[in-house]
């Protein structure tokens, strides 16, 4: 949606973006992103629309929360191609899946090259006309939300750890038997499952089968999947993302390979993989 609020109150020109403070909102309030990049990533997806790609920011609502900020990093790339005017070396042409799954006509970040300085124009000029009048008001409430959650933590940091407390008070070795009773419990060696979760996307028009994840990295690494979860996908509409649960953190470490993120072949399908990293 792009308008004018020339003559519009605040109150109908938040009505007629209605959408956009969704999406927004969803950004920085559900997802905790980073408000002020958030807005560049909405003023790109609104380009898009106004650039002839249909009804983008309905169609990424319509996703579950993990693709939208999947999306919205694959849109972090095509901001910095345009403002770099280069596509970076860690990246290549199809390296926005994603968004090429998205939109009914074909993209790529090669796109964003041809039409750089449409798209800094455009873009800059969607952020001041648009979203610093339309998400202000929640980019306010996200930024004091931020800032009051790292006062939060700040303050759990300086607090003194109650094992050094009671030591200080000559309490810490106080116990039954010889059992410590401040000495917390090992709950064993088991490393959490968030350091042993990878995140897949796949190629529109190249579904991925459940079977064939688990035969390629079955054959390739060894029984080493603990759990698979496959998007599940409307009918007639294709699986974008798969989440993996390995039984230890070294085989994530072996398939990424000191990289962020790494593309390679199931039967001939491209899909991308990176570590999963959780949103608060």
């Amino acid at each position: 949606m792009h308008s004018s609020s020339s003559f519009l109150s605040q109150e109908e020109f938040n009505a007629f973006h209605r959408i956009d403070r969704k999406l927004y909102s969803l950004l920085v309030i559900n997802l905790w992103r980073d408000p002020v990049e958030s807005m560049q990533v909405m003023a790109l997806w609104l380009w898009l629309e106004h650039m002839g790609f249909g009804n983008v920011v309905h169609k990424i609502l319509l996703l579950p929360y993990i693709l939208v900020n999947e999306l919205a990093d694959e849109a972090i790339i095509c901001l910095n191609c345009i403002h770099t005017n280069q596509i970076s070396s860690s990246f290549d042409n199809n390296d926005i899946p994603l968004i090429q799954s998205l939109m009914e006509k074909e993209i790529s970040l090669h796109f964003f090259l041809e039409n750089q300085l449409n798209g800094i124009v455009g873009i800059a000029k969607i952020v001041n006309e648009v979203c610093i009048t339309a998400l202000s008001d929640i980019m306010q409430q996200a930024v004091e939300r931020n800032a009051s959650q790292s006062v939060a933590e700040s303050q759990m940091v300086l607090s003194p750890p109650i094992h050094h407390s009671l030591a200080h008070h000559g309490l810490c070795h106080v116990g039954l038997g010889g059992d410590d009773l401040i000495q917390p419990r090992r709950l064993g060696n088991e490393i959490p499952i968030d350091d042993r979760t990878m995140f897949f996307t796949f190629s529109k028009g190249y579904p991925v089968q459940e079977w064939e994840i688990r035969e390629f990295f079955t054959r390739s690494y060894g029984d080493c999947i603990e759990s698979l979860h496959v998007q599940e996908a409307q009918p007639h509409q294709q699986e974008l993302f798969a989440r993996i649960i390995f039984q230890t953190a070294s085989t994530m470490e072996m398939i990424l390979s000191g990289m962020g993120k790494v593309k390679f072949s199931i039967n001939g399908k491209h899909v991308w993989a990176r570590k999963f990293v959780p949103k608060h």
